[in-house]
């Protein structure tokens, strides 16, 4: 897999993760283009890590990344301590998301990546628990990557819907405090 510079990242094989396609993850740094630097980053089942690490590219200043596969922990740290540069802060979190999110509490992160298994009954959970702990700035944004034909995104107590775009069977919506 090929990221921002044509960098080439390691990936873990079959299907254990999803990785963003490569046009999803172009369409949402064009959408986020003006955001990224100097932002912080959080990317939630992020897998090996492909949207961390094209936001450590274009500049985040922070970018902490929570996965339950071990595996692709590993992979991830790897992929990251090569991209991240000496004034970039990076965390790779081993772990159940729904408990995870909870010692995050009173974080602030600019711009929140949230892409789990199509099929999983975790975005509700996790969209609320991102507000209840209070881990989106004011003025940030969350992406959430689902298939319709597993979830269709619906308005959330203290986040509102933005915008919403679709990539064939991949949709992304897009929410801000509310």
């Amino acid at each position: 897999m090929r990221i921002y510079g044509n960098r080439l990242l390691k990936t873990l094989p079959g299907e254990l993760t999803r990785p963003t396609s490569a046009k999803v993850r172009e369409a949402l740094f064009n959408i986020w283009q003006g955001e990224v630097r100097g932002c912080r980053w959080l990317d939630l089942c992020a897998g090996n890590g492909s949207m961390g690490a094209e936001a450590l590219c274009r500049g985040a200043a922070v970018v902490m990344g929570i996965e339950k596969y071990g595996k692709a922990c590993k992979i991830m740290t790897e992929n990251w301590t090569k991209i991240a540069n000496n004034e970039q802060e990076f965390k790779v979190i081993k772990g159940d998301i729904l408990k995870v999110l909870k010692t995050l509490k009173g974080k602030k992160f600019d711009l929140i990546y949230f892409d789990p298994p199509y099929q999983s009954l975790l975005y509700k959970p996790v969209l609320e628990l991102i507000v209840n702990y209070q881990l989106l700035h004011e003025k940030g944004e969350i992406a959430v990557e689902h298939n319709p034909k597993f979830w269709q995104a619906t308005e959330i107590k203290g986040l509102e819907i933005v915008r919403e775009k679709h990539y064939g069977n991949t949709n992304l919506t897009f929410y801000c405090s509310g």
